[in-house]
């Protein structure tokens, strides 16, 4: 067994996510946790919202709400959305909270001590509409690398540049729109970034099993134009974490926040404080997940994000966490293996809360229950490429894999055996090269899953269990106990009680992708769900004969409905956008 951390990207508190979001880290995140708890890992899955930077003061402004009750309001939202969707985090926080912020005061007087802060006066962008610094995310205009014209002032989020507010061509206030901008002098704090460049190197070349997108991001902003550079931490706002070395003032900080990129991973590590405060534990509790110096050492840590989010992932927030370790007083545990997603884009283009166009996370609640768009996200998970996500696609997938191949299979056995042995697992007959061939089968599929999930192939896992679905249908079809009822009833009764194990076993299996439809399955065969969900197939021979005769049983009602036509095409029309 193996002490496992999982965080997922941070959403961002100003709005329901959509789709793209969804499947960019929580989802998979989940996914992950559950299949190596499933195995008996100790797992601790760790998300919160973030809740600091510009865009919670805008959405705020917006709603007519103050920024904190904003935060606090779209919190909840969130926490809702992802019960919805049966994220099984361990703690979800906020970023905001009052550990976050003793924690990231903490480690950026220890960066400080370390030398790898410096105070930098440089000059910053002034609104004379708005009266006000506008920090980097305030501005807009157009990205001068890709021609994007709604770039920000700290990243173009279409080719994921690096910027300053400077570089961007005709900028504008993103509050105001106002053109009318003056560059002032201002004093900031930068994380010297520079300083750590080889070790940073070093410790990414060492990653020599990251997948390739996580590592190509992380090389080519360590290794492009000047390379590695130091980076703002502080801004002039008013909501955020107050600038403090420790639990002391910082002179000529007065007034100034940390920057959200600087303090929001942090959040990760406050998360899990809070859910040792939540569960009535000490701060060894935390620690021991991420601390090497109090027993994290044999922690594996994993992070999942969407690619916007690996260069601070790679980059800054190792350097916080290599800058603020010291041997013999703190060492913190960094990551040990990054996940990172392309894009999900929505019938060939982006997704857009302006333009009504794709859906969001709480509308595909509404329509959708929660298995569908799990089984779907997952099985095209955009690991290697990005993926697109049309209502044909969607459709397909649910008919043929969830309805057509599993949801058959669970009713045809479950009605077969009621109708000509009752309610229960029958008895007679024994198992023959059929039963023996398909164990055997599924011994190999079973391991080829495991090793899936351990190297976080999402896609793989999803054929692999797709083909243990089908596997069982092909056995049933060949072993068809309702013809062979006729002549010899014992052989069709060794047929269904196989099935019906199978049945089990998929209820086991199939956790991770639709944890609602397991519980439906362990339900209809008279097993706890939370006992039954630690019962990890170690060999398949055993699994298949966990049940024995005489064990009663009820028929579900359908798994999964089909998604008609119709409705596909209402859909369609629904969520295209003006």
């Amino acid at each position: 067994m193996s002490r496992i951390l999982v965080t997922s990207a941070l959403p961002y508190i100003n709005g329901i996510k959509h789709l793209g979001n969804l499947i960019g880290s929580q989802l998979p995140s989940d996914a992950y946790a559950r299949a190596m708890r499933q195995q008996g890992h100790e797992v601790l899955l760790i998300c919160a919202t973030d809740e600091h930077g510009t865009p919670a003061e805008l959405a705020a402004a917006k709603a007519g709400q103050p920024v904190a009750e904003f935060c606090a309001e779209m919190h909840e939202v969130q926490a809702g959305i992802a019960n919805g969707f049966r994220l099984s985090f361990d703690h979800f926080g906020r970023s905001s909270s009052e550990r976050n912020h003793k924690l990231t005061q903490h480690l950026a007087g220890r960066l400080a001590d370390a030398g790898l802060i410096r105070e930098v006066s440089e000059t910053q962008v002034y609104s004379h509409a708005d009266g006000r610094f506008l920090p980097d995310r305030y501005i807009e205009g157009t990205c001068p690398n890709c021609g994007y014209d709604k770039a920000r002032g700290d990243q173009c989020e279409n080719c994921t540049k690096q910027l300053d507010p400077t570089d961007l061509i005709e900028p504008r206030s993103a509050i105001s729109g106002s053109t009318d901008l003056e560059p002032r002098e201002t004093k900031h704090l930068y994380l010297a970034q520079s300083q750590m460049r080889e070790k940073l190197t070093e410790w990414i070349d060492s990653k020599t099993d990251w997948p390739l997108l996580t590592t190509s991001i992380a090389k080519k902003w360590l290794n492009d134009g000047d390379g590695l550079q130091d980076r703002g931490i502080t801004r002039d706002l008013d909501w955020g974490i107050a600038v403090k070395r420790g639990e002391e003032d910082w002179p000529g900080m007065d007034g100034k926040v940390f920057y959200v990129w600087f303090d929001a991973p942090i959040a990760y590590i406050a998360a899990t404080a809070e859910w040792a405060d939540a569960t009535g534990q000490d701060d060894a509790a935390w620690q021991r997940w991420w601390r090497d110096d109090q027993g994290a050492e044999d922690v594996r840590y994993v992070e999942f994000m969407a690619k916007d989010n690996i260069p601070f992932h790679t980059l800054s927030f190792p350097v916080t966490m290599m800058g603020a370790s010291k041997e013999g007083e703190e060492s913190w545990h960094l990551v040990d293996y990054i996940k990172g997603f392309n894009w999900l884009t929505y019938d060939g283009g982006k997704f857009s809360t302006s333009q009504g166009r794709g859906v969001f996370m709480d509308q595909a609640l509404e329509i959708m229950p929660s298995d569908y768009w799990r089984w779907w996200l997952l099985a095209n998970a955009p690991e290697t490429n990005d993926s697109d996500f049309t209502f044909a696609a969607f459709q397909a997938g649910v008919n043929k894999d969830l309805a057509d191949v599993l949801g058959n299979f669970v009713s045809r056995v479950t009605k077969f055996c009621r109708s000509k042995f009752g309610e229960a697992v029958p008895a007679g007959g024994e198992y023959g090269q059929a039963e023996a061939a398909l164990t055997a089968e599924i011994e190999t599929r079973i391991r080829a899953y495991e090793q899936h999930w351990d190297a976080i192939e999402i896609r793989r896992a999803a054929a692999e269990l797709r083909a243990i679905w089908v596997a069982g249908n092909e056995y049933l079809q060949h072993a068809q106990p309702w013809a062979v009822f006729k002549t010899d009833p014992e052989a069709a009764a060794a047929s269904v009680r196989f099935a019906l194990n199978l049945v089990r076993l998929y209820a086991i299996l199939s956790r991770p992708f639709i944890p609602d439809a397991s519980d439906k399955m362990f339900a209809a065969l008279g097993l706890d769900a939370a006992s039954a969900e630690m019962d990890w197939p170690r060999e398949a021979g055993e699994a298949l004969s966990a049940l024995s005769a005489g064990h009663e049983f009820t028929v579900p009602d359908v798994l999964f409905a089909k998604i008609a036509d119709e409705t596909r095409e209402a859909l369609e029309a629904r969520f295209a956008g003006a």
